[in-house]
């Protein structure tokens, strides 16, 4: 214990920026807890494609998504999606799923849509990076 207490004399910065992390992670893990969003995989995803006709909702920039993205996917990107939430109104008890590039963006996204009152919204986990990672088909237009 003593070196402890030495340890912490002799480098208070880095003690300072290990609680800091420490309290991040533990931040993030109480916040994951309590968060309402539903994250999927990609096999996950294909299945609420497949079986329940639910909607791929792509984020990233127009030019991103033309260089390749989930077959069926509808393009809104970001900085557009506050002001076309009613363009998908009809979706609004299906499963959506919300793309990004690395499943970050998406988190914000997918909070906004169900603040809007879609009741079934989920985010990519690992977003297309992860998508393309598992050797699955994207289309490119």
């Amino acid at each position: 214990m003593q070196q402890y207490v030495e340890f912490a004399g002799n480098h208070p910065i880095l003690v300072v920026i290990w609680i800091g992390l420490l309290l991040a992670i533990i931040v993030s893990y109480i916040q994951a807890m309590f968060s309402k969003l539903q994250f999927v995989t990609p096999t996950e995803l294909t299945l609420l494609v497949n079986r329940e006709d639910a909607l791929v909702l792509d984020i990233r920039s127009n030019d991103d998504f033309k260089r390749g993205h989930i077959t069926g996917a509808r393009n809104i990107p970001l900085a557009q999606l506050s002001g076309q939430i009613g363009s998908l109104e009809k979706a609004k008890d299906a499963p959506i799923i919300v793309v990004c590039q690395a499943g970050m963006s998406a988190q914000g996204a997918a909070k906004q849509l169900s603040a809007a009152g879609f009741s079934r919204v989920a985010v990519l986990t690992g977003g297309m990076g992860k998508w393309t990672e598992s050797s699955l088909p994207v289309v490119k237009k």
